[in-house]
């Protein structure tokens, strides 16, 4: 079991994340004495839209192809609709959720992110949640579809939008301080 303190998480995302969706999450699970990446496809500062608008630049601390999946406890996907869509498309990046997940490491998508579970073919006959506009797409993907601000199902955590923000940190920091999921096949 790993402590939130020494914990190490990371934060996968592009331009056109929900801001406070990977906002909330990197500043409050530093707080919290966690050490938190940012990882972008390119290594590049991402920059966010928040409600109607682009909102703030968050700085990058390492490309995607960069990163190993052994030096760290979990992974956290934002919303915002750009952000997973345009992801999604990216084989890297789904491969790298594929790789978490077949460590058994806790995985975080909030909003529309669940879409990269899908895509990452992780999510078949495990209840989740999401934005409410990407519930059919979780329910034809074999998803067991909950209404509700957190669902957890063998440290695959998803929760629905930014009003959810509390539940869905605190899911991962007791995710995480539970240790390595060892997930039976969807």
């Amino acid at each position: 079991m790993t402590q939130i303190t020494n914990a190490k998480i990371l934060i996968l995302s592009t331009n056109g994340f929900e801001q406070s969706e990977l906002e909330r999450p990197l500043n409050d699970l530093k707080s919290k004495g966690a050490t938190v990446h940012v990882a972008t496809p390119d290594g590049a500062d991402i920059k966010g839209w928040d409600q109607k608008d682009w909102g703030q630049t968050v700085p990058a601390d390492k490309a995607l192809a960069d990163v190993a999946v052994a030096d760290y406890d979990a992974i956290v996907l934002p919303g915002g609709q750009m952000n997973p869509d345009i992801l999604r498309a990216n084989k890297d990046a789904v491969a790298l959720i594929k790789l978490f997940a077949d460590a058994g490491k806790t995985i975080a998508a909030i909003c529309h992110a669940p879409w990269l579970l899908i895509e990452a073919g992780i999510i078949e006959g495990r209840k989740a949640t999401s934005y409410h506009s990407i519930a059919t797409d979780l329910k034809n993907a074999g998803a067991h579809f909950e209404d509700s601000e957190v669902v957890v199902d063998q440290g695959i955590i998803t929760s629905r939008s930014p009003e959810d923000l509390d539940a869905f940190i605190a899911k991962i920091v007791e995710e995480i301080e539970e240790g390595e999921h060892h997930r039976v096949a969807a």
